[in-house]
């Protein structure tokens, strides 16, 4: 999958208009809107409660610090 990143801001008639893309005439495209208005602070808060969530289950109160270092190095090692 070829990828193309670039900011553009909405005009007046809330309109986005993407010009001089690296893509040939005709080309099917997904177009991803994501809103860079959060600040920092917000995503980190976004962040930490995502997290809180996530060790709050049940499933993640059972798994050891072994079994995590088991998964980090699996990871690491392609397996």
């Amino acid at each position: 999958m070829n990828t193309y990143k670039t900011y553009v801001q909405i005009d007046a008639s809330g309109r986005v208009v993407l010009e001089g893309l690296p893509f040939p005439e005709g080309s099917l495209l997904e177009v991803l809107v994501v809103d860079q208005t959060h600040q920092p602070k917000e995503r980190v808060e976004s962040w930490q409660a995502l997290m809180r969530h996530v060790q709050s289950l049940p499933q993640a109160k059972s798994i050891t610090d072994e079994e995590i270092a088991a998964e980090i190095e699996a990871q690491r090692s392609g397996q």
